[in-house]
């Protein structure tokens, strides 16, 4: 821990976290490539900043495996297999695991066809939608990913969870600049960061949740018993509705209250995701595309500035300068994730995350 960092917090090297949750993937019986995807996925959320779905759900995760509501053995199976199009089993396997197989067939498909559809059936709670868009946008694709999850949300003015917050990203290669990428939940925040302000003992900000009579909360674990809002009011839900179609419906998965998130230890997640890839090149030469994105992303980021605003950032730039400071410094997690940490190390029989 450096002398600047809170006392609460201990900077982890993103390696050291990847080689710890590859070891309690393995000992859970997942292959090592498998092993190292599921970590890499949740570490890079982390270092991205969005702690609320990286390392912090290593205890969840294994709850799951060795129930096995999530298997470690990948077994995936093709339902249809259509030139640009497929729809995928992921045979209750690994969420990242499943999800990079779909992405990486997507991409394949998109190459040949101009465009490529993954529909996923079948599959878990993978982490961040970003981990995978961003896999195309290096490919020279844009790529569309959508996903359900288990229930949070209620319909709009009802007091029943039916709806997952139901993420989405849009991921396209930006020239001499990181990939400009949006991932948002269609809750005004994730249920991840919930838990995560649990752990750190911090309430939560007026407008995220409602508790289980309706009534608005800044507490976490009274939100976590009750509803988080949808963004933007009934926009959020009819979004939500519409990714829980795509990814669940679509598919032929769970949806509503048929899928079971990453916080249920023994029921099948039935997660489906769909996996949308444009080869850029099918559209205009690439390098053509990449100058125009540069020219896009200098006008947004040239605007006259509001007060107390030093910089403007395209969607995909904070998380890449977090990338590049985490990588060199390590990840600031808290006292509480680390515990967890080495709750897991504990159950799993492994060697606790190294330190420093």
């Amino acid at each position: 821990m450096s002398h600047t960092d809170p006392l609460p917090f201990t900077r982890v090297a993103p390696d050291a976290l990847r080689t710890f949750v590859g070891a309690v993937y393995q000992r859970a019986g997942a292959s090592a490539g498998d092993a190292h995807v599921a970590a890499d996925a949740m570490v890079q959320a982390d270092l991205w900043g969005h702690q609320s779905h990286g390392v912090l759900r290593v205890g969840w995760y294994y709850a799951r495996l060795r129930s096995g509501a999530m298997r470690a053995q990948t077994d995936l199976s093709f339902a249809v297999d259509a030139g640009a199009i497929a729809v995928m089993d992921g045979g209750d396997g690994i969420g990242p695991v499943v999800a990079k197989h779909a992405t990486l067939d997507a991409i394949r498909r998109a190459k040949a066809h101009g465009i490529g559809a993954v529909s996923v059936r079948n599959s878990n709670h993978f982490g961040t939608c970003m981990y995978f868009t961003r896999m195309a946008a290096e490919a020279g694709c844009i790529m569309i990913c959508t996903t359900n999850g288990g229930p949070n949300m209620a319909p709009w003015g009802g007091l029943k969870k039916l709806i997952g917050t139901n993420p989405w990203s849009v991921a396209a290669p930006a020239g001499r600049h990181a990939p400009l990428i949006m991932d948002v939940a269609n809750s005004g925040v994730a249920r991840g960061k919930l838990f995560l302000a649990q752990t750190r003992g911090e309430p939560i900000p007026s407008g995220w949740a409602i508790d289980a009579n309706g009534r608005p909360t800044t507490d976490p674990e009274e939100a976590l018993k009750g509803f988080i809002l949808p963004m933007a009011g009934h926009k959020g839900y009819a979004i939500g509705t519409a990714i829980d179609v795509l990814s669940g419906v679509l598919s032929g998965s769970g949806f509503l209250s048929d899928v079971h998130g990453p916080y249920d230890p023994v029921n099948r997640s039935r997660a489906g995701h769909l996996m949308i890839v444009l080869d850029v090149a099918a559209f205009q030469p690439l390098d053509e595309f990449n100058a125009r994105m540069e020219r896009y992303i200098e006008t947004l980021k040239a605007v006259p500035l509001a007060d107390g605003v030093d910089e403007v950032f395209y969607p995909g730039e904070p998380e890449a300068r977090a990338h590049e400071r985490q990588s060199r410094e390590g990840i600031l997690l808290p006292a509480g994730t680390i515990a967890g940490l080495d709750r897991v190390a504990a159950d799993a029989g492994v060697p606790p995350v190294a330190r420093g």
